[in-house]
């Protein structure tokens, strides 16, 4: 019996121990790091259910980076910003988190050219040709932000992102004009062109790659994202105005 009792009494003490310091959700221990991510505490651990709701989700995982440093991340905002700057018509290239598509592709294996053959020898190619760059997409692109911020200081004595909207445009406009130096013996167009190009995909790809806020970019075009099927809408002679779905949202079918 003194047996029982001396177990009985440990037992207790232990529940009573995690019970105290919010260490249990439904029956299973958390540590205090884990623990904080479900806003465990003494007070509501008790209340608890057996089993607890999951937190609801606040953020889009897609929006993390992969690749720039959050000083390379804020300088391609501004530039992205100025190529589709935010207007009466809706939001620009920076509320659409461009920037993070530009991230993201630059992280993946279109960032190396890995489907490209990148070996010699290399030509001054025609306008219509296709680019004879040797540089990797994602070289070119972190050495044109830094020829961004080069030239930005040599011709306005600031940082791009200190510019004014005019003098950003005025530096942009001469990247795409060639007037700016070449980025390791790249034409600065090259880097512009790159720039313009991976900032309208941000702003227009489904939001699975990281931009395209909220869809927001294929609402302001009244476009309806992407759909498994349109034969009902074609069958109606009034046009029909569709919310902007996502590829996400085929995951239920």
């Amino acid at each position: 019996m003194e047996e029982n009792k001396e177990i009985t009494k440990k037992g207790t003490t232990r529940r009573t121990f995690l019970k105290n310091t919010g260490m249990t959700v439904g029956g299973i221990v958390l540590g205090g790091a884990v623990g904080s991510l479900f806003g465990v505490n003494a007070e509501t651990t008790s209340k608890s259910s057996a089993h607890p709701a999951s937190p609801a989700l606040t953020v889009n995982p897609a929006e993390a980076l992969m690749f720039f440093t959050p000083e390379q991340y804020q300088l391609t905002q501004a530039a992205a910003e100025r190529i589709y700057p935010k207007d009466e018509n809706g939001p620009g290239a920076m509320e659409l988190n461009a920037a993070i598509y530009i991230d993201h592709q630059l992280a993946g294996s279109w960032g190396i050219n890995a489907k490209e053959y990148m070996s010699g020898p290399f030509y001054e190619a025609e306008e219509t040709q296709g680019s004879q760059i040797r540089i990797l997409r994602k070289d070119l692109f972190l050495l044109g932000l830094k020829a961004l911020d080069s030239y930005s200081t040599k011709k306005f004595d600031a940082r791009f992102v200190d510019l004014e909207a005019e003098q950003q445009d005025q530096v942009l406009t001469d990247f795409s004009e060639d007037k700016a130096p070449k980025i390791s013996s790249v034409r600065s167009s090259n880097f512009f062109n790159l720039l313009r190009t991976l900032t309208i995909e941000g702003v227009y790809a489904d939001p699975l790659y990281g931009g395209n806020k909220n869809m927001e970019g294929w609402a302001m075009r009244k476009f309806p994202g992407s759909r498994m099927s349109y034969t009902q809408e074609i069958q109606k002679e009034e046009f029909v105005k569709l919310d902007p779905q996502g590829l996400n949202s085929h995951m239920g079918h």
